[in-house]
């Protein structure tokens, strides 16, 4: 194994997390800057305010997004898999 197929491989495991972890993320930041300008205009200083509706969202994301980053990480494991004898070498 060279340095730059080492380098290869973490970077296709990176660039596959942020492709998986992204939208949730994504998605719970955007929720949590609109329901913190909503607090900041209306003085609403609720704790629970901030978590469920970014729970609610994020658990959406995952449940709408869920076949598709289970695809990407099946791609990349499969892949992983296959190229274990080239990996040997």
């Amino acid at each position: 194994m060279t340095p730059e197929f080492v380098r290869g491989i973490t970077e296709e495991v990176f660039k596959v997390t942020m492709l998986v972890a992204g939208p949730p993320l994504l998605v719970g930041l955007v929720v949590g800057v609109v329901v913190g300008f909503f607090q900041t205009i209306t003085q609403i200083q609720e704790f629970t305010l901030t978590f469920v509706p970014k729970m609610l969202a994020v658990f959406a994301c995952l449940f709408l997004l869920m076949p598709w980053m289970s695809g990407k990480l099946m791609a990349f494991t499969t892949n992983l898999i296959e190229q274990i004898p080239v990996y040997i070498k």
